[in-house]
C-alpha cells in the first residue's frame, strides 16, 4: 500500500458538491485551483458555448445561463476580495486575515439600499452595475458589473442576506455621488428617515465627508431631509408624552421675559414646573468643534440663560428619542418631580411659536 506524506496531493472536492452545499455557483480561480481545477481547465470550460462562463476577471460562474442578481453580487464581492497586493497595508484595527470570505469588500450604493429594503431604489435585476466599497489603496479597476468605490476608512458592514453591506448613511452617500436626478435623490433621502433606517444627522455627515453638499440638487434634498427629520422627531416626542403618561405640556412655544427680550423657542414646556424639552436636530459638522458652530453656540447660550432663570432644559436628540424612548421619558419625569424641591423660576411669558 502506498505511504501518504505531506507531499501527497489531496483528492479534489467535487465541484457539484461544493455548489450544492453553498447554494452558489460562483467561484474564483483560486477556489477552483483548490478543488483541483487548473487555470487551463477553467479556461477550457469557459470557452464560448462551454458549461461555464467568466463573469469578472478571476471569477467564474459554474453554469452557462444568465447569472442571477445574487450570483452577480457574489461575483462582485469575490472580484473585489481577490488577493491584496503585497504593498497594501491592512487597515489599523482590522484583523488579518479578514474573517469574511469577501475580505474587507462590501456592497454599497444603490444595490446596498435595495438590499436594505428601500422601495425607492431600483430592483437588483435592473441595475447593470453594483458598487463595491474597498480600501483606498486596493489596486482594482471597475469592470463588467463591478464598479469600484474606494474609501480611506471603511465602515463596519452590516450582514444582509448573508452579504456584507455598507450601512445606510454610507450607501446613501455613494449612491447620491452617482445621481443627477434631484427627484430620485430626494426620494432616497426621505425614505432613509421615514423608513427609520437612520437619522438625518448621520446622512448629512456622510454627504459632507463625500464633498457632495456643493451640488444644488443635493442641498435641496438635504433641506427636505432635515425638515422630515424634525417632523419625525416631534412626532416621536408627542408619542412619548402620551404613551408614558407625562402631563401635557405647551407645545412649540417661545419664551419671553415680561417686557423684555426673547428667550428662545422650545419644543415642549411645562409652565408650572418650569421644565422644557429641546430637540437637537442640527446636522453635525464633520471634523469641526461644536464651539465653532454658530447654531450650537446660540443654543448653548439659550440653555444657559434659561437655567439661570430657573428653567430646567432637557436636551434630547432624535436618536435617543428613537432608541431609548423609555429612558428619555424617565429623564423628563424626574425633572418634573424635582421641580418641587427647586426655588421658583422667574416669571416668563409663554407664546405660540
Amino acid at each position: 500500500m502506498p505511504v501518504m506524506n505531506h507531499n501527497t496531493p489531496l483528492s479534489p472536492r467535487p465541484l457539484h458538491h461544493l455548489a450544492a452545499g453553498t447554494g452558489r455557483r460562483v467561484l474564483t480561480h483560486t477556489q477552483l485551483r483548490a478543488h483541483g481545477v487548473s487555470a487551463a481547465e477553467a479556461g477550457e470550460q469557459c470557452r464560448p458555448g462551454g458549461p461555464w462562463q467568466q463573469l469578472l476577471p478571476g471569477v467564474v460562474l459554474l453554469h452557462p445561463g444568465p447569472p442571477t442578481s445574487e450570483e452577480r453580487l457574489h461575483a462582485v464581492l469575490l472580484y473585489a476580495a481577490r488577493e491584496r497586493t503585497v504593498s497594501v497595508p491592512v487597515q489599523p484595527g482590522r484583523d488579518e486575515p479578514p474573517a469574511s470570505p469577501y475580505g474587507e469588500a462590501m456592497i454599497t450604493g444603490l444595490a446596498a439600499l435595495t438590499l436594505h429594503g428601500f422601495t425607492s431604489a431600483p430592483p437588483l435585476p435592473s441595475q447593470e452595475t453594483f458598487d463595491v466599497l474597498v480600501p483606498r489603496l486596493r489596486r482594482l479597476r471597475s469592470t463588467g458589473c463591478a464598479r469600484i468605490v474606494r474609501a480611506a476608512a471603511l465602515p463596519v458592514p452590516e450582514q444582509v442576506t448573508g452579504l456584507p453591506v455598507a450601512p445606510v448613511p454610507r450607501a446613501l452617500a455613494d449612491a447620491v455621488a452617482g445621481l443627477k436626478d434631484a427627484v430620485v435623490v430626494r426620494r432616497l433621502l426621505t425614505e432613509a428617515v421615514r423608513g427609520g433606517h437612520c437619522e438625518p444627522a448621520a446622512v448629512v455627515r456622510e454627504l459632507t465627508a463625500a464633498k457632495l453638499l456643493h451640488r444644488p440638487h443635493v442641498v435641496d434634498a438635504v433641506d427636505s431631509l432635515l425638515a422630515e427629520g424634525r417632523a419625525l422627531a416631534e412626532s416621536r416626542l408627542y408619542r412619548m408624552v402620551r404613551e408614558y403618561g407625562l402631563p401635557d405640556p405647551c407645545w412649540n412655544v417661545d419664551l419671553r421675559l415680561p417686557g423684555g427680550p426673547h428667550l428662545g423657542g422650545l419644543d415642549a414646556y411645562w409652565p408650572e414646573q418650569a421644565v422644557a424639552v429641546e430637540l437637537d436636530t442640527r446636522a453635525p459638522r464633520p471634523g469641526g468643534r461644536p464651539e465653532d458652530d454658530a447654531e450650537w453656540v446660540e443654543q448653548a447660550r439659550k440653555r444657559e440663560h434659561l437655567e439661570r432663570l430657573g428653567v430646567t432644559v432637557v436636551h434630547i436628540t432624535p436618536r435617543k428619542l428613537r432608541d431609548a424612548t423609555e429612558q428619555q421619558a424617565a429623564v423628563v419625569r424626574t425633572a418634573l418631580m424635582a421641580s418641587a424641591d427647586r426655588d421658583p423660576a422667574a416669571y416668563v411669558v409663554v407664546l405660540p411659536r
